[in-house]
C-alpha cells in the first residue's frame, strides 16, 4: 500500500473502445463505468491513497472518472483541453448536462489550450495532466490513440501507471 497520498491523473478510452454491450454512449454504461471507478477508488490498494484527480474531461473514462471522483469526495481537477470541448456532443445529450456539473463541481476548472479544437491540444492537456500527476490511472486495451499517447508519455517521465483494463474486463464480461 501506498505511503503518501497521490495525485491521480486519468486515461482512458472512449466509449466505443470500452466494451459496452448496447449503446456505448447510452447513461446506463456511464453510470456502470461510474460505479466501477467508485469501487476502484475506494477499494483498490494502488488508488485508495488518492487525495486528488485530475480529469482531461473527454467523453468515456475521463468524464466517468470525474464523476466517481466527485461522489468519493475526491477533489478534483478538470483538465479541458480547448475551450468548447463539448460543442461537439449533441445539445440536450445527458453528456453535455454531466460535463456542465463536472466543471460545477470541480475545485478547479483549467483550460490548457486557448481557443477552439486541434488535435495537438489533446495531446497538450495529456502532458499537462501528467506533468502534474505522482500516478496515472488507465483504463487502456493497449490499442493506439490518445491514451496510448497518454500513457507513453507517463511512463517516458517517469510515473507510475497502473491500467485497470484487467479489472474493468472482468466487468464487462458478465
Amino acid at each position: 500500500m501506498n505511503t503518501k497520498k497521490l495525485i491521480l491523473v486519468g486515461t482512458g478510452h472512449r466509449p466505443v473502445k470500452l466494451g459496452f454491450k448496447g449503446d456505448p454512449y447510452s447513461s446506463q454504461n456511464f453510470a456502470l463505468l461510474v460505479e466501477f471507478l467508485r469501487k476502484e477508488l475506494r477499494e483498490n490498494p494502488e488508488l485508495i491513497e488518492t487525495q486528488g484527480v485530475i480529469s482531461g474531461m473527454a467523453l468515456g473514462f475521463d468524464m466517468a472518472l470525474a464523476v466517481a471522483a466527485i461522489k468519493e469526495g475526491i477533489p478534483l481537477v478538470a483538465a479541458v483541453p480547448f475551450e468548447g470541448q463539448e460543442l461537439a456532443w449533441p445539445t440536450d445529450s445527458w453528456a453535455r448536462r454531466v460535463y456542465g456539473q463536472i466543471l460545477e463541481r470541480a475545485t478547479e476548472v483549467v483550460v490548457v489550450s486557448p481557443g477552439g479544437y486541434s488535435a495537438q491540444k489533446m495531446q497538450a492537456r495529456n502532458q499537462w495532466m501528467v506533468d502534474r500527476a505522482d500516478r496515472v490511472v488507465a483504463l487502456w486495451n493497449t490499442t493506439p490513440g490518445g491514451t496510448a499517447n497518454a500513457v507513453r508519455y507517463a511512463l517516458c517521465t517517469h510515473k507510475g501507471v497502473y491500467n485497470l483494463w484487467k479489472n474493468w474486463s472482468q466487468v464487462i464480461s458478465l
